[in-house]
């Protein structure tokens, strides 16, 4: 099948030779040594090794006043399947992107299929370029820009045909589980751009199937809301940007959503041509409210593991109704040569609310990335290290004294973007 795939895109090029087209693949092979990496590791557990690959080809076309896009790719974990195995075991060969769009107008379009959505700095809904897999949507996208004006309106229904019969009250249930998997959604988005500064404000509703004992519930669909602004000004050497979000209504499970917030900072200066910056904080705030409800919110759709430190040990599949987190963090990059840089990062970290125990410290992360680029291609190599207070091993119920003396993490990863046909 992926063989008469790519045939046909190929044929379909061939043939429509006067068209504006496009051919790009990537490959990334990274490896990773965690020991320590999204949790705290026991002192008698071995250390993970691996090496997983993500490999891309990208197909463009536009004519007219229409454009179609699509991404092919596959995430390989090396090692995962025997020799001469007829078959990938894994099943990890996906259409990561499929899109096409309409031109209406100069300042009117529409965005159809599956895609990327992301926005500002991907807190809310981003990319997740770090994951292999990346993060996309199903959905149709109603998009307006005219000078430093941006709008953009999305509707996406998602639906696994289980069973679709209509005459049955779970026709339409959607049996899709985890990791804020949705329903339907809906959003606006409208950013505006002036000299200096950018204000943009966001407005999401989510709709969670609702299951009890694995059984559609008669209410059906469980809505979110989560909305707010990212504030961004520049100006010579200095820069702030600022995050402001709100939460309330259902989550998944009719769970009442009351109270949940996410508020952030961050300043930075460039100190010269060859060193930046940075100073911030992130306040999230957690659970302490009656059963049935919550007051924790969560970022939903953003690219995470850019925030509260590259270990992944918050809001990466995990944290998602616990104690919150009080971020501060202090950061530097450092441009070694015209080829070269090193960013240097330092987060402590505290929950918004209190542990069981009182203690709300929960460590420092040191977090270290260097990036080096070659005639057409970058490897980047990356070290962290937590330092883990007591806190820490309370929230994620290891033992200290059961607890390896070291938690840390590194990997290397090469980056190649073969540009085919441009």
């Amino acid at each position: 099948m992926k063989t008469k795939l790519l045939f046909a895109l190929l044929l379909f090029i061939s043939i429509n030779a006067t068209a504006q087209f496009t051919i790009d693949g990537e490959f990334r092979p990274r490896t990773e040594y965690r020991h320590g990496y999204g949790t705290l590791i026991a002192k008698d557990a071995d250390p993970g090794y691996g090496i997983s690959t993500r490999a891309r080809l990208n197909f463009g076309f536009k004519k007219d006043n229409y454009s179609f896009y699509m991404s092919l790719q596959d995430v390989l974990v090396w090692g995962e399947n025997r020799q001469i195995l007829p078959k990938d075991l894994n099943n990890s060969f996906a259409v990561f992107q499929v899109w096409a769009k309409i031109d209406f107008s100069e300042t009117w379009n529409t965005k159809i299929g599956r895609q990327v959505l992301s926005y500002d700095d991907q807190r809310i809904m981003g990319g997740l370029d770090w994951a292999q897999q990346g993060r996309n949507h199903d959905a149709i996208l109603i998009k307006h820009k005219k000078d430093d004006f941006l709008l953009d309106l999305g509707f996406a229904y998602n639906q696994d045909y289980d069973n679709i019969s209509g005459f049955q009250s779970v026709g339409n249930a959607y049996n899709t589980k985890g990791f804020f998997s949705y329903k339907t959604m809906l959003y606006g988005y409208m950013k505006k751009t002036w000299t200096s500064f950018s204000a943009s404000l966001l407005f999401l509703n989510n709709g969670f199937q609702n299951f009890e004992d694995d059984l559609v519930t008669a209410d059906g669909i469980s809505n979110l809301q989560t909305f707010g602004t990212h504030l961004n000004w520049k100006k010579g050497k200095f820069g702030a940007s600022s995050n402001l979000f709100l939460q309330t209504g259902e989550r998944q499970g009719k769970i009442s959503v009351k109270g949940a917030y996410l508020a952030s900072l961050d300043l930075s200066f460039k100190l010269s041509d060859k060193i930046g910056l940075g100073l911030g904080s992130e306040i999230i705030s957690g659970n302490d409210a009656e059963a049935g409800e919550t007051g924790a919110f969560f970022p939903l759709y953003g690219t995470n593991h850019k925030f509260n430190g590259f270990m992944d040990y918050f809001y990466v599949g995990n944290h998602a109704n616990s104690i919150g987190l009080f971020d501060v963090h202090l950061g530097a990059n450092f441009k070694i040569s015209e080829k070269s840089g090193l960013l240097v990062k330092v987060l402590n970290f505290s929950g918004e609310k209190a542990l069981p125990s009182g203690d709300k410290s929960l460590g420092t992360e040191l977090d270290l990335v260097y990036t080096h680029k070659f005639k057409g291609f970058l490897i980047k190599g990356g070290y962290s290290h937590m330092f883990a207070s007591d806190g820490m091993y309370e929230l994620k119920g290891l033992d200290k004294g059961l607890a390896a003396d070291t938690q840390n993490w590194a990997w290397v990863m090469l980056v190649l973007k073969p540009k085919i046909l441009n």
